[in-house]
């Protein structure tokens, strides 16, 4: 018995020691990306959290009194609502967090297209987002006060639907006529457009000087008026999103997520 005791002991020694398991990465939060029609993943909100995303785009209906998602009425589901995938969530991680989307990380976008009419759907919304104001950027004579969620309406709105309001919890997604509108940026952060109907390059091939001058000057434009300028409808491929990261157009507007991941990863911290 001493014997086998002892071979045991032996074998124990001699095994090589175990390397412990290496720690995941830290997540980094990806200010440059935007998750287009975010609720068509298979995990909506959580798909693009996992990756890092600053920003995510819901698409509501507002039925029977519910803001439903879904980018078509035919797909709307009454379990599918603005709370439930995306408002409740979001309070549930910045509680968790102390206050932030991501541990001590910026604040993200909630980018809300409003599908039916806004003149009786943002009420309902206005309405859904008091109830979460502690956690959203709001603005009150011209002041931005940050918070861990600013919410962008875009789709069918007005700059009318805000007008009267002493304190807002929304801002508006804007085109590219407001460069020219003299609206505050507090009001119209984003400037967002349809890439195929202002530019003929599909991300195959060199950009055409032309269109490379067209485009940095409207970024310019923009950023001289604190707006940040996304574009939709676009080729959504690697060469493409170099480009605009090169002539300085802040959101990679995508379907893509890992691999958008994987080139902000790489191309801002590798």
């Amino acid at each position: 018995m001493l014997k086998v005791v002892s071979l045991l002991l032996f074998c124990a020694s001699a095994a090589p020691a175990q390397s412990p398991a290496p720690r995941p990465s830290p997540l980094i939060p990806l200010t440059n990306a935007h998750a287009h029609n975010d609720y068509q993943h298979k995990r909506p909100l959580f798909d693009a959290l996992d990756r890092g995303f600053c920003s995510v785009e819901a698409d509501i209906w507002l039925t029977n009194g519910q803001l439903l998602v879904a980018h078509d009425f035919w797909r709307v589901k009454p379990e599918r609502t603005l709370q439930a995938l995306y408002l409740d969530p979001l309070r549930d991680r910045i509680k968790k967090n102390g206050g932030h989307v991501y541990p001590e990380g910026p604040e993200i976008v909630l980018l809300v297209e409003i599908k039916n009419d806004w003149k009786t759907t943002y009420p309902v919304l206005r309405k859904t987002l008091q109830d979460y104001a502690d956690q959203l950027t709001s603005y009150r004579s011209g002041k931005k006060q940050t918070g861990a969620i600013t919410v962008i309406i875009t789709g069918h709105r007005s700059k009318e639907m805000l007008k009267d309001e002493l304190v807002r919890i929304a801002a508006l997604d804007g085109d590219l006529a407001d460069l020219d509108s003299g609206a505050p940026a507090e009001l119209v952060p984003w400037i967002s457009a349809n890439w195929s109907q202002n530019f003929k390059w599909r991300g195959v091939g060199p950009f055409p000087d032309s269109e490379k001058e067209k485009l940095r000057s409207i970024v310019t434009k923009a950023h001289q008026q604190g707006r940040r300028v996304r574009w939709w409808g676009a080729p959504d491929q690697i060469n493409f999103w170099r480009e605009m990261r090169a002539d300085g157009v802040d959101l990679i507007n995508t379907d893509d997520l890992e691999g958008v991941r994987m080139f902000l990863t790489t191309a801002e911290h590798g």
